[in-house]
């Protein structure tokens, strides 16, 4: 079921899947990072989960009703993403792939612009200033470079290792298993590890590129990748919220400190299709999507809440109500959004006036003016 060369053996786990709390000589280093995780925080993290998830529900059913011209699912992920965004600071910069919705949800950024992109309404939807969060990015690989270069800017600005943790600054950068064949990670490993540059590598492995197993991508835990570089690796149970927000923490902190870059391998599971242009049917084993179902990542941390007195029907439902809300304002101001005009094609390619641009741009024009005028 699970390959032995890129599975669950080595995983830091604070959680186990049924959400029993994991308490072992080797990740007490971790555990001590989530000691000071109260009730509060723990159902703060489940109800962000819960609300990533609706998200992508409802997304999904947009796409299928011709709302959006496409979607990427990250349902599964959901552990992987919210834990590792609690533990980023708000001076600390995000680099996503297509798929990070979890993480965006956690710095702020409106569900219905993260939709801007995928109803072709225009290049992003959002200020990246306002959230410290890059648009998504569709040319995989591409954002590990940025994120590196990105990360070497602020070292020679002098905003890491001051000691001071409003100040101190670090990006974080998202990527998945198959992004990993791109050599454009593989430039940005070399830049930011002999540049000791404050970048951490967020890898989600959800074991799936496209229909392209990870047997077919690596022999090897992805995260031996890093001591290639000299750069701290670790592995991790992405289906474990804690776990995953302990290894980011202690990533980030070495950034803050100077003391350079981490690869963090996620070990997760998309229990949903690549995109909604997939059909994972036709590559996967009902038999392996219902062991992953369930190490589901939210019925893990129900299960720890109820475990510890932390579960409360009332509050249940009021997150759900919460969910139910916001499934309301994508469906409605998504429809609302209507269609660019078409020279929006021509905004925004280029940061500065661009000649081929503006040709392309002139051409169109008369071109949309004759055949206004021939009807």
């Amino acid at each position: 079921m699970v390959d032995q060369a890129t599975g669950e053996e080595g995983l830091i786990q604070l959680l186990d899947p049924v959400g029993a709390r994991v308490d072992t000589p080797e990740n007490a280093g971790y555990r001590a990072r989530v000691a000071h995780l109260e009730g509060d925080d723990l159902r703060a993290m489940y109800r962000d989960m819960v609300l990533t998830r609706r998200f992508d529900d409802e997304a999904t059913a947009l796409q299928r009703q011709g709302e959006l011209a496409l979607f990427a699912q990250a349902r599964g992920q959901e552990a992987a993403q919210v834990g590792s965004a609690y533990a980023l600071a708000p001076q600390d910069y995000v680099f996503p792939s297509y798929r990070e919705h979890g993480v965006l949800h956690v710095r702020g950024v409106d569900p219905v612009d993260r939709l801007r992109l995928f109803r072709g309404q225009d290049h992003g939807g959002w200020d990246p200033a306002e959230h410290n969060v890059q648009l998504y990015t569709l040319v995989l690989g591409s954002q590990v470079l940025h994120a590196t270069g990105y990360a070497m800017g602020i070292q020679r600005d002098g905003l890491v290792g001051t000691g001071d943790p409003t100040r101190d600054a670090a990006v974080a950068v998202y990527f998945g298993d198959g992004t990993t064949s791109q050599g454009d990670v593989h430039e940005a490993m070399v830049f930011a590890a002999v540049n000791d540059s404050p970048v951490v590598f967020y890898l989600q492995n959800n074991q799936w590129a496209i229909s392209e197993p990870t047997t077919r991508q690596a022999k090897v835990p992805f995260a031996d990748r890093g001591l290639g570089y000299g750069i701290p690796s670790v592995r991790v149970d992405g289906n474990d919220v804690l776990a995953c927000y302990a290894v980011t923490l202690e990533a980030l902190e070495r950034a803050h400190s100077g003391g350079g870059p981490t690869l963090i391998e996620a070990f997760t599971y998309r229990m949903g299709a690549h995109t909604t242009s997939d059909d994972p049917t036709r590559y996967r084993e009902r038999e392996e999507e219902e062991y992953w179902r369930r190490r589901d990542p939210l019925e893990r941390l129900e299960a720890l809440l109820k475990a510890e007195g932390l579960w409360d029907e009332a509050w249940f439902a009021a997150v759900e109500a919460d969910a139910e809300v916001l499934a309301e304002r994508i469906r409605t101001e998504t429809r609302e959004l209507g269609a660019p005009p078409t020279e929006a094609l021509f905004e925004h390619v280029y940061a500065t006036p661009h000649a081929t641009v503006a040709e392309e741009r002139a051409w169109f024009a008369e071109y949309e003016d004759e055949t206004e005028a021939s009807r």
